[in-house]
């Protein structure tokens, strides 16, 4: 009886976070939330842009000490950054040691004050690629995973152009479906919506 009460407090989750007591919190609290707090995506998309040829574990277990080395990802504070801190970055264990993001996460800070100053708002900027909605995409075969969409396309050619670095397609795909402008939940995952239900 314990066995049969224990199976069911498990809860099925999408399959790529496993059982990971790190990926599992952010299945469950925050992948595929939508986000809408300018820093908050600011934050997002850097980290997928470090993410770039790693794995999201790695990232995320590095979480904090990006937070620590990037003041919070204050862009303002990130734009006064030197040559000094790009050397202290490359020194520190803490993150992902890569001159070409470092560098790239510092031209982002100031792409990122040109957005806001001319769109008045990040967040409604990047919404504005998805109609300020969480895209619901058609479900594919059991097997194969989306990696890019029409919408991602746009948003990285957009953001290409206005100075933003490591900003491909396939990492905005991952950062919608982050950030809660794509839901690609498992149909047989917890937190799946069926296509016409709004969250």
């Amino acid at each position: 009886m314990a066995k049969l009460l224990a199976k069911k407090k498990v809860k099925a989750r999408c399959q790529w976070c496993g059982d990971d007591e790190i990926y599992v919190r952010y299945h469950d609290q925050e992948w595929g939330r939508p986000l809408r707090d300018d820093l908050a995506l600011f934050e997002l998309l850097n980290l997928e842009g470090f993410q770039a040829g790693l794995s999201w574990i790695t990232i995320l277990r590095k979480r904090e000490n990006f937070r620590k080395a990037f003041a919070n990802f204050s862009p303002e504070k990130i734009l006064r950054f030197k040559k000094t801190d790009i050397t202290r970055l490359m020194k520190d264990t803490g993150i992902v040691r890569n001159r070409l993001k470092i560098i790239a996460t510092i031209g982002n800070a100031r792409a990122y004050l040109d957005v806001k100053r001319e769109e008045g708002s990040f967040a409604r900027y990047l919404w504005s690629f998805t109609g300020n909605k969480t895209l619901r995409l058609p479900l594919l075969p059991k097997g194969q995973y989306r990696t890019v969409c029409p919408e991602a396309i746009e948003m990285s050619k957009s953001l290409q152009k206005r100075g933003f670095k490591f900003v491909g397609p396939t990492i905005c795909y991952a950062f919608m479906q982050a950030s809660g402008m794509v839901d690609d939940h498992a149909p047989n995952c917890w937190r799946y919506r069926p296509r016409g239900k709004s969250k």
